[in-house]
């Protein structure tokens, strides 16, 4: 093994297809593409596929367990997920680190192996662990079965990292520190061919799942005052329908399904041109760890108006919009300021053109070898 080459185990929830296209989250295909060059690492997802299998991705193995995706805890989790990671550890290993994605079940497995094994354990909040959103019924807090994977992971982690600010104040007020360590974009990502030609009409973009967490509602209600106030203007949505067609009906009957285009799921390498063919991306969520979609559209330029939660928070108000949670009408406001005044948005766009390529997908990864090996020498 080369000098600080260690032998890394990175576990994720999924987001690792073999496709590398369809079923992935961006952030970790950039993130394993480095990694493997610096490390010896293995890729062990918990529920990529509806059976185990094994294949490469990005330079590195990647070894799909295949756990039922929402495996109740302690029962389930404790009895399949266990065994199962434990013994691909084992077969794989042995490791200088294991690193988790998520203080739900990669984060217990992979700290209660870690201390199994007596290796170090990295965990990278990025989620709802630590909120409770009752009103629609989201965040790990609500359940006891998630306070106790939540409190068992940040108790046996080794280190903990978060993407955002608000995420670090998070973990500080239940009694830890996380180091912050924003997942960053892939610089050659921007230098995809452009594929969709420049409109005349305002192009609004809003990339996330349909949830109620995203809360779409307020999307569409604040889109209704825009449209009414400036009729050039439309909306591409791209993402998972996870509600039904809810979202398509609201939308229905709030007379604008002329103006916005559901793409559904969408692979990653498409959305360049998305992003390129937009004046303003759009997040309403009512919580966020990130999103990484404010950093991907800012490594087009593309400044981005949403609600006070993650990365938004973080950049606002130099290199973003930021406004109340749920406030539709402030959303509008905002909206159509930047749309009337274009030297305004191109400004806001610059800003956030700098934070996003000042620490893109090279410095993330750069920055966790650092703390894997402060872990493996402490």
């Amino acid at each position: 093994m080369s000098k600080g080459r260690l032998r890394v185990a990175l576990i994720l929830p999924g987001g690792v297809d073999r496709s590398g296209r369809d079923r992935v989250i961006p952030a970790f295909l950039w993130l394993v593409e480095r990694l493997a060059l610096r490390h010896d690492l293995t890729v062990i997802a918990l529920s990529q596929g509806t059976r185990p299998d094994s294949y490469t991705l990005r330079g590195a193995p990647v070894v799909d367990l295949a756990l039922p995706g929402r495996s109740p805890f302690p029962g389930a989790l404790s009895r399949y997920g266990f065994p199962r990671l434990l013994r691909v550890l084992r077969e794989r290993g042995p490791f200088d680190v294991l690193h988790a994605f998520w203080a739900g079940a990669p984060g217990v497995l992979a700290t209660v192996s870690a201390r199994f094994l007596r290796v170090p354990s990295l965990v990278s909040l990025g989620g709802g662990e630590l909120v409770a959103l009752p009103q629609i019924g989201y965040g790990m807090q609500l359940s006891w079965k998630g306070r106790l994977q939540v409190a068992s992971t940040l108790r046996l982690a080794s280190r903990l990292t978060a993407a955002t600010e608000g995420m670090c104040r998070l973990v500080r007020a239940v009694g830890r520190e996380a180091d912050l360590v924003p997942l960053g974009v892939d610089p050659g990502w921007r230098l995809a061919p452009p594929a969709v030609a420049a409109s005349p009409a305002f192009r609004l973009l809003h990339v996330a799942s349909l949830n109620r967490v995203k809360d779409q509602t307020t999307l569409l209600g604040a889109l209704r005052r825009i449209v009414d106030a400036e009729p050039r203007v439309t909306l591409d949505v791209v993402g998972e329908d996870t509600l039904g067609g809810v979202v398509h009906s609201e939308c229905a009957a709030l007379g604008l399904a002329s103006r916005v285009r559901f793409h559904g799921p969408l692979p990653f390498d498409v959305l360049p041109a998305l992003y390129r063919s937009a004046d303003l991306l759009l997040v309403t969520s009512r919580h966020e760890a990130g999103p990484l979609v404010v950093r991907e559209a800012a490594s087009f330029g593309v400044p981005t108006v949403g609600t006070e939660v993650g990365q938004v928070a973080d950049w606002a108000p130099e290199a973003a919009r930021a406004v109340p949670i749920g406030d539709a009408s402030a959303l509008a406001t905002a909206v159509l300021e930047l749309l009337r005044d274009s030297p305004r948005r191109a400004e806001l766009g610059r800003r956030a053109y700098e934070l996003a390529t000042s620490f893109d997908a090279d410095d993330t990864a750069a920055r966790f070898s650092e703390i894997y090996a402060e872990l493996a020498a402490g």
